[in-house]
């Protein structure tokens, strides 16, 4: 991509709608996503995406957030919003390793659903009344510090979803089959 076309793309104004039944997404005029390399961070060209879904809040997330060799800026602080620990509605700054993670396995899944997010950030208040109800969810959980994100596809098991995330490599992934989703961090290389 030359220069020109990649500043267009970037200085482009996304159409930002964020309501309670409302929508997240960044559209981005002219970005071809023809056939981009599956493992994150091999092509200098590369432009990734996350579309991800919360049925809690009725709000999606459909945008790219790098292109090539860059992260958007702009497209940041959505990701933070919607990962957001939505029972204390506070956010953080979302681990861009875990983002890349989430964006590299859906990739693999080769599926044009998107995630359905479970949780994202947690706030240690959150966390804590979690794990005083569920003995799965850890005490000092990645989810705290921005570094872990609990999803789902409808149209993928619980194991295709986990071995495309093991194959990337980068962090922790759990199955939670009785509860249908998928703990994916970049802590640790470790499976659950």
């Amino acid at each position: 991509m030359n220069y020109s076309k990649k500043t267009d793309l970037l200085n482009a104004k996304p159409r930002i709608e964020i309501t309670r039944r409302g929508t997240i997404f960044g559209i981005i005029a002219g970005v071809s996503l023809t056939a981009p390399s599956l493992a994150i961070g091999r092509a200098d060209n590369e432009i990734r995406r996350l579309h991800m879904v919360n049925k809690r809040t009725d709000e999606s997330l459909n945008l790219v957030y790098w292109i090539d060799g860059e992260y958007c800026q702009d497209a940041l602080p959505l990701i933070d919003y919607f990962m957001r620990d939505i029972r204390e509605d506070l956010q953080i700054r979302m681990n861009l390793r875990n983002i890349d993670n989430l964006a590299a396995t859906q990739r693999l899944l080769e599926t044009d659903e998107p995630f359905t997010l479970i949780s994202g950030y947690r706030t240690p208040k959150t966390n804590a009344a979690l794990s005083r109800r569920n003995r799965s969810v850890a005490k000092n959980s990645l989810h705290i510090r921005g570094m872990a994100a609990d999803i789902r596809l409808e149209n993928r098991s619980v194991s295709q979803i986990a071995r495309a995330a093991v194959s990337c490599g980068r962090g922790g992934v759990g199955k939670y089959t009785r509860s249908n989703f998928v703990h994916i961090d970049c802590g640790e290389n470790r499976t659950w």
